[in-house]
């Protein structure tokens, strides 16, 4: 990955952590090969986050030396991600660019930051914090309103009260008639299968994911 050389405008940059190629693992995409663009930095600090090398450093890369690295793996999926990639205001513009290449783009993004401007052909993975996180208060419910059918509500499970929060969020805001719900829980800390039976005890309208890549790869890596 090599960024343009000299300067560059600061509306037409972004500052990344990586681009990779690999399996997606997580979502509805889930076991599709994509290219991921990380972002760097994130306002949040989740107690589970498994991508804190994101947090800060990276390199700057403009919108088309982005383009040009991503098309080099010749992709149909891409999933813009970070850190937090909604913090970096020209994201925006990048996730617009990507959609008119004619990818399938998808964005992981935190509750916390407004969605209502992202391209409506964008995929939105939206990561509703639960208690266990530290980071509930950070979500912005405002952003339920924009999500339609081909987006995505994904509540991160550590224990028992993170479930029951997850499952009444589900309801109060119907969730499960405005998009796809997805629910995992924290690798080594809620047992999969403890996931699992409660999801099925309580007949609940959401899809369990595994993360894929660190069964494959191992706990340690974030992608």
């Amino acid at each position: 990955m090599n960024p343009g050389s000299g300067r560059m405008s600061e509306k037409n940059r972004l500052k990344i952590t990586e681009i990779f190629y690999s399996l997606q693992g997580e979502s509805t995409f889930v076991g599709l090969p994509t290219v991921f663009v990380r972002l760097t930095g994130c306002p949040l600090r989740c107690v589970y986050c498994d991508t804190e090398y994101a947090f800060q450093g990276g390199q700057w890369f403009s919108l088309d030396d982005i383009l040009s690295e991503v098309a080099k793996y010749q992709p149909k999926y891409i999933c813009v991600t970070g850190g937090e990639p909604l913090a970096q205001k020209n994201c925006l513009p990048l996730l617009t660019r990507l959609c008119d290449q004619g990818y399938t783009v998808s964005l992981e993004t935190s509750g916390a930051m407004d969605v209502s401007k992202v391209d409506s052909r964008v995929v939105k993975v939206l990561d509703l914090k639960t208690p266990s996180s530290q980071e509930q208060s950070r979500n912005l419910l405002e952003n339920i309103d924009f999500l339609t059918d081909s987006d995505q509500v994904k509540f991160v499970v550590s224990n028992s009260e993170d479930y029951s929060w997850a499952a009444q969020m589900i309801d109060e805001h119907r969730l499960a008639e405005r998009c796809e719900v997805l629910m995992s829980p924290v690798w080594d800390e809620m047992p999969a299968r403890e996931l699992a039976d409660s999801i099925v005890r309580d007949n609940l309208p959401v899809r369990m994911q595994l993360q894929l890549h660190k069964i494959l790869w191992g706990q340690e890596t974030g992608r």
